[in-house]
């Protein structure tokens, strides 16, 4: 495994734990994060479109064949 498929792979497991955060954990979020939910909140349509870039990124790394 490459350091590219690492990454990804990092990154994916990142933009899915947003994701659930952001559908099951928003009241959490504000009440252990206080401060920070007020600059950065839990944003259904922000965390989808991470999501989203985060698989086409994936599906061009395995076009070129880095991922396995």
């Amino acid at each position: 495994m490459n350091i590219e498929a690492i990454i990804f792979y990092v990154i994916f497991i990142d933009a899915i734990s947003a994701n659930l955060l952001v559908l099951f954990g928003s009241e959490w979020h504000v009440r252990h994060f206080r401060t920070l939910s007020r600059w950065f909140p839990a944003a259904e349509g922000w965390a989808l479109y991470y999501l989203a870039l985060v698989l086409w990124v994936g599906s061009l790394l395995y076009r070129a064949g880095k991922l396995i």
